[in-house]
C-alpha cells in the first residue's frame, strides 16, 4: 500500500525543507515526487509470515 502524500525527490538540493504534495511532481521545482512513507513491512522478509501468525495467535 502506498501513501498518497509524496515528497519532492530533489528537496535536499533545491529546497530548504521537504516539500510535500499529493501530485506526481513538485509544485515548486517540477521534480518528480516520491512516496514519503516507508513500507510498513519488507515484502521479501522470509520470516514475516511466521511473525504475523504468531501475533494473530497471541491476541
Amino acid at each position: 500500500m502506498k501513501s498518497d502524500i509524496r515528497v519532492c525527490s530533489a528537496w535536499r538540493d533545491a529546497h530548504d525543507r521537504p516539500v510535500y504534495t499529493l501530485s506526481a511532481s513538485c509544485p515548486e521545482c517540477g521534480a518528480d515526487a516520491e512516496n514519503s512513507a516507508p513500507a510498513p513491512f519488507d515484502p521479501n522478509d522470509p520470516h514475516g509470515e511466521y511473525r504475523r501468525s504468531l501475533k494473530r495467535r497471541n491476541r
